[in-house]
């Protein structure tokens, strides 16, 4: 690409805009798999282009070929016009092409000035130049308000902090093109709000940018154009402004998609799990839990809400027996049955979704039969002492896989060849035929498509209608706004507010969830 030295092709940071990028007739093939197929893709500088589809679509595999981490079967790339050729993800830097993944690629032991300067050759060689890399660190802070100190160590800095390291990382290497992949997964509303502000003065100085997002609401408020990508084709290119949230739902799974549920009011009933100054350690030993008082009802749902590593899973894991309480009781329909094993809780009518499905809801190497047995195997009728009942058990199965959706070849295929989205739509299957009394549902629909999405949300609805008390664990807002009947938020290992859905908002439940607001449980 050949330089300019035009001022207006420059950017605030001094290096070279890409006034337009093309990709043109992409395909990527992987043993037995066509991931992108014929795909025309573009972004010019001066705008956001969001890429929406769901699991498997192709969005991530098409960036990965655009930042040089896959190479193409077919197609081309061009920069202003110009045919490139991008074999890695240095050759994609050295060309003003960035990346920012959803897991923060930061060293939390060294500080913001050295993470930005890794790898990079130090002007001073062989001493390292740290003071020139924070004085233009501190330079792009002020440009682009992101405000973050070059000395601090990045094990002390917040999720949105860190999240602007990656940013000034990109930055500070000359990218002109910054690809965000998922940026606001584990972002408070503030967070986006900053993440948001900061990403339309980049747009504004000239920078082009692609948004690769699962939230409709934040690509409709953020972008100026739409791609959809299904089953590895583009759908289709919209303006933003023509877009709905109906709409884009539609494109991306080609039917109509609820997005709002009309929940009929009920009367919750007696409490069937309650916690009492539950305290917990973390796996580091620190204290994760500190003091936890929780109720939830029958015919309830209760959905905790938090920015990750709060200590929801640590909660999740010590009401299902997976991790022992160091104080307090969990009270199961009255019971204290806290230290008591998940089998035994089983039994008792505690049904658990975990947040690893697969490290922790399924066995990897097991067939689906396998997996959707794996509590019942020894109870008969599938099980005569130590021999399986095969006929009972094929059909037992069946009746899963027929009443869940399960979308499998058949019983005997390994469970990991399934989509994220038919291995949770399994543990959903599993979980619930026990006809539980309570159901710990800890990130349900996390990494699984809309269409998914939609069909886990109606099960926990109707488990709700059925009676069930049900302890929703999200991260994301918008499914615990759409679901649950009262909203707890934890911070820091404690509840900081309980409020009815009524009641509640985007902006208060943000500043719960940063800690800086606190009410009074209800």
């Amino acid at each position: 690409m050949t330089k300019s030295t035009n001022d207006h092709k420059l950017l605030p940071t001094g290096h070279e805009r890409i006034d337009h990028m093309e990709m043109r007739g992409i395909v990527k093939q992987f043993p037995g798999v066509l991931a992108v197929n014929h795909v025309d893709f573009d972004v010019r500088a001066g705008e956001v282009h969001a890429l929406l589809g769901e699991n498997g679509a192709g969005k991530s595999t098409l960036m990965k070929i655009l930042y040089g981490l896959y190479h193409p079967n077919e197609g081309e790339i061009f920069l202003d016009g110009e045919r490139t050729s991008i074999k890695s993800p240095s050759g994609a830097i050295a060309r003003g092409i960035g990346m920012i993944h959803q897991h923060f690629m930061l060293v939390p032991s060294l500080t913001v000035a050295e993470n930005v300067a890794l790898g990079l050759k130090s002007t001073r060689a062989p001493l390292l130049d740290l003071d020139v890399v924070s004085a233009r660190i501190r330079e792009l802070t002020k440009t682009y308000g992101l405000q973050v100190d070059p000395d601090t160590p990045v094990w002390q800095l917040a999720v949105g902090e860190r999240q602007r390291v990656e940013i000034l990382k990109a930055l500070y290497r000359g990218a002109a093109l910054l690809i965000l992949d998922e940026p606001t997964a584990v972002l408070t509303p503030q967070e986006v709000n900053d993440l948001f502000g900061t990403l339309r003065q980049m747009v504004s100085d000239g920078h082009a940018l692609i948004f690769i997002s699962h939230k409709l609401h934040e690509v409709l408020a953020i972008s100026h154009r739409v791609t959809v990508l299904r089953d590895g084709r583009l759908v289709g290119s919209v303006p933003t402004a023509e877009a709905t949230k109906a709409s884009l739902a539609r494109m991306m799974v080609g039917r109509e998609v609820l997005l709002t549920y009309d929940i009929k009011a009920q009367q919750a009933g007696d409490s069937r799990l309650k916690l009492e100054g539950v305290r917990a350690a973390s796996d580091r030993g620190t204290e994760a839990l500190r003091g936890i008082n929780l109720e939830v009802r029958a015919g309830e749902i209760l959905g905790l809400a938090g920015v990750s590593g709060n200590g929801q899973r640590e909660l999740a894991e010590v009401i299902f027996g997976l991790r022992p309480a160091t104080a307090g009781s969990v009270l199961l329909d009255g019971q204290n049955v806290a230290g008591k094993a998940p089998d035994v809780l089983n039994k008792l009518g505690l049904s658990y979704i975990p947040e690893e499905r697969m490290t922790d809801g399924v066995i990897e190497d097991f067939t689906v039969a396998e997996n959707l047995m794996l509590q019942e195997h020894g109870q008969r009728p599938y099980a005569y002492n130590i021999f399986l009942n095969s006929r009972a058990v094929g059909h037992r199965c069946a009746e899963l896989i027929r009443s869940f959706s399960i979308r499998t070849p058949t019983q005997e295929t390994p469970i990991k060849s399934l989509s994220g989205g038919n291995i949770q739509k399994l543990v959903l299957a599993r979980e619930l035929a026990r006809k539980p009394s309570v159901l710990i549902a800890a990130q349900p629909t996390r990494g699984v498509d809309i269409g998914a999405t939609e069909y886990i949300h109606q099960r926990l609805l109707e488990q709700r209608a059925k009676g069930t008390a049900t302890l929703l664990i999200s991260e994301d807002l918008d499914e615990i706004l759409a679901l649950a009947d009262r909203i707890a938020v934890i911070y820091e290992g404690e509840i900081v507010g309980v409020v009815s859905r009524a009641e509640a908002d985007v902006e208060t439940l943000g500043l719960m969830m940063a800690g800086v607001h606190r009410q009074a449980a209800g």
